[in-house]
């Protein structure tokens, strides 16, 4: 059996999550001994200084015997950002009509209500990335 056929074996249920520059992938795979886990990755498109571009993946594997703990605290902590800054989305990057463009111009304007160093980091991670995530169908 090739690498490929053993890959696409391995593979058994696939969901995906686009969420403006990131995308998640959910995969159940199996494991040698015939059970079930969950991959999570992230994949984030980077662009190169010289205008190509790769895609920044990170992955999460997480097995059954883990997903009643990670469920729970996912959902904690979900609910603490919820109820601490409520469910709006704050950037304007993620808002459905954002226009780069628009916000190119903007950014040769100061803004006033943006106080020194609390401007958002490109790194911050998206709060509700998660939220609506639903781990029962994979019992």
């Amino acid at each position: 059996m090739t690498e490929k056929d053993f890959n696409a074996r391995k593979e058994i249920f696939s969901k995906v999550l686009r969420a403006g520059r990131r995308t998640y992938f959910f995969d159940v795979r199996e494991t040698r001994a015939g059970d079930y886990y969950l991959t999570i990755t992230e994949s984030k498109r980077q662009n190169t200084e010289d205008g190509e571009f790769y895609y920044r993946k990170h992955k999460i594997y997480l097995y059954k015997e883990d997903f009643d703990k990670f469920k729970e605290l996912l959902n904690e902590v979900t609910d603490f950002i919820i109820r601490e800054k409520g469910p709006e989305v704050i950037s304007e990057r993620h808002r459905p009509d954002y226009d780069a463009s628009a916000r190119e111009n903007a950014e040769e304007t100061p803004d006033e209500n943006v106080e020194e160093g609390n401007a958002e980091d490109e790194n911050t991670p998206d709060a509700g990335s998660f939220s609506d995530v639903d781990f029962d169908d994979i019992k």
